[in-house]
């Protein structure tokens, strides 16, 4: 039985990946859950297992190359079927005051049998009649389970979504997706002959590929590409020129997609953290013996945000077109420096962590991802973020949305200064708090609203604050 193997998806930002080192090569026998392929995304390195046990056939995406989730990247010859699993459930949408139960948990990743590839633009022909459902299989062994209401999501905003705001538009005012304006300006398709069959006459990647088949080429691409950043040997002796490493492109894709569709907007509060400051020095060496890990400021935070995100779930939601998607579960996501650049693991139901199971998880998840460990699971299911520039010395700080979310905080530093109590001068630890939001979800007074709920909690924290 031959099958195809898809590039998984693995969060609802990532479009694309890009393939890094093939671990396997054609005629190779592979085990299941065996690696691979290295792939490279803006959140993570990761290795894309093997879901059967049987022979390597060929190679569909080389190394190098720059696909969108959801393609197939290889092909397998195998006797084994593949585990069934049941599909993710459509999740539902749920208004501003309703209350809705837990979200159910399930598998990710992707493997069609005997189908054409229908990548996250929503291209591809529908399936016929006796076209098999394709069945998923789990990525990995150490990942069981995953938020299926958010690969669900990934699912359906990639289809709907994606391709329609992922560019700028063109000249024509027709707007694409990264894959869709790539190939059309490697093949220089004139991009008026093309016939768009995706949602609302969107061009998807099979519409460019049927008409590359069929279809004449022009002279030259109508979307311009960008220009080179220039040669190395063009840089002189007074300037250097780096390569962009593969996560370096995908973090500036990310980030002009963030600024150019989500109309960003800021707000800022200054914090009194005295009381926090001498209860983490209170407890910080006992806490490290007990636990093993450095006690930060940052669980803190974390315990403060997410019991505010409860109060005012706008911030914890998405865009969805013609409605905002309220998310039922808060999930943390936390910018991380890696060594490679930015990533940012998921904290999963931090609203049901005490401070000391935060710090955990907190310091667990930031190892791995300096490690170059992180799984599927650790950068999935997002639904709000939050970064410490403090760490970094910043006192102010305009932070860019983590696409799709609807908001994310930055913490900045804890540093003395005179203020104003009581009509009295006090030497008092400060710190800043900057929010930047979605403004098509939230207005000025949801927004401050919900810093002024962190703000509370933080400057309550005292003796009396329960860690445990």
């Amino acid at each position: 039985m031959s099958v195809v193997i898809e590039l998984p998806h693995v969060g609802e930002s990532v479009v694309e990946g890009t393939i890094g080192k093939w671990l396997k090569k054609p005629g190779d026998m592979v085990q299941r859950y065996e690696p691979l392929v290295e792939v490279v995304t803006d959140k993570v390195t990761l290795e894309v297992p093997s879901p059967v046990t049987g022979s390597l056939i060929r190679v569909l995406a080389e190394e190098g190359e720059t696909i969108p989730m959801g393609a197939p990247i290889a092909e397998m010859e195998s006797d084994e079927a593949p585990p069934p699993t049941p599909p993710a459930p459509t999740p539902e949408l749920v208004s501003l005051g309703s209350q809705s139960s837990e979200a159910p948990v399930g598998t990710t990743g992707y493997l069609v049998k005997n189908t054409a590839p229908v990548g996250p633009t929503g291209g591809g022909p529908p399936p016929e009649a006796d076209t098999e459902v394709p069945p998923q299989v789990a990525p990995a062994v150490d990942v069981a389970t995953v938020d299926v209401t958010a690969v669900a999501q990934v699912v359906k905003e990639a289809t709907q979504a994606v391709a329609e705001v992922t560019a700028s538009p063109t000249d024509s005012g027709v707007r694409l997706s990264p894959a869709v304006r790539r190939l059309i300006q490697e093949n220089g398709i004139d991009i008026g002959l093309v016939q768009g069959t995706g949602m609302g006459g969107r061009i998807t990647r099979d519409d460019v590929l049927k008409f590359i088949e069929s279809g004449p080429k022009t002279g030259a691409p109508v979307i311009p590409a960008a220009a080179p950043a220039g040669p190395a040997t063009d840089a002189g002796q007074d300037e250097e020129h780096i390569a962009l490493t593969p996560i370096r492109r995908m973090i500036a894709d990310a980030m002009v997609r963030s600024v150019t569709e989500i109309p960003h907007a800021w707000s800022t509060v200054e914090v009194d953290v005295t009381g926090l400051v001498a209860l983490r020095s209170r407890i910080r060496g006992d806490f490290q013996q007990r636990e093993g890990v450095e006690l930060t400021y940052l669980p803190f935070v974390i315990k403060s945000v997410v019991e505010s995100l409860k109060e005012h779930r706008t911030l914890n939601a998405s865009w969805g077109g013609d409605k905002i998607i309220i998310k039922n579960r808060i999930n943390l996501g936390i910018a991380v420096a890696a060594p490679d650049g930015l990533v940012v693991p998921v904290i999963h139901d931090a609203d049901r962590m005490s401070i000391a199971g935060l710090a955990r998880s907190l310091n667990d998840i930031a190892q791995r991802a300096r490690q170059k460990k992180l799984t599927l699971l650790d950068v999935q299911g997002g639904t709000f973020t939050l970064n410490n520039t403090g760490a970094l010395g910043s006192s102010v700080s305009q932070p860019i949305i983590n696409y799709p979310q609807a908001g994310i905080m930055t913490t900045e530093a804890i540093v003395k200064r005179p203020v104003v109590r009581d009509d009295a001068i006090a030497i008092r630890s400060m710190m800043n708090l900057c929010l930047s939001f979605d403004h098509r979800i939230n207005d000025g007074a949801e927004s401050s609203g919900f810093l002024q709920a962190v703000k509370g909690r933080l400057e309550a924290m005292g003796p009396d604050t329960a860690i445990y």
